[in-house]
């Protein structure tokens, strides 16, 4: 995935998950941030401002195509995205995943055991 990519589908679904989940208000995720600025804690203001920033510099700054700290990027982003939800009081849906998944490959094996050490 490119950084622009990177960037704007992470500043999509912060934006939607704060419209959708407390109500903010706005254009972009600066507005919208601003709209429930009194609802978030300051570092979650400052990490969300920080995405927005990254955002319009890569969209709207010809001469910006990379994202200098990308791997900062990501942490803030999955940071933000986690206390969010947890303001929110949403479950993180990756770990339901993680366990249908694991659930699934227990299955698997207790199949393929079964199936040499029982099967006549």
């Amino acid at each position: 995935m490119s950084d622009i990519e990177l960037v704007i589908s992470n500043s999509k679904k912060l934006e939607s998950f704060l419209e959708k989940h407390l109500k903010a208000t706005g254009r972009g995720l600066h507005e919208k941030v601003g709209s429930v600025e009194r609802q978030l804690p300051d570092t979650l203001v400052r990490r969300l401002r920080y995405i927005a920033t990254i955002r319009n510099k890569i969209v709207h700054d010809e001469s910006y195509d990379r994202i200098d700290d990308r791997k900062g990027f990501i942490e803030a982003c999955a940071i933000a995205n986690k206390e969010l939800r947890k303001l929110a009081g949403v479950k993180q849906s990756g770990n339901t995943l993680r366990w249908i998944m694991a659930g699934a490959g227990i299955l698997a094996i207790a199949v393929i055991l079964y199936l040499i050490f029982f099967r006549n």
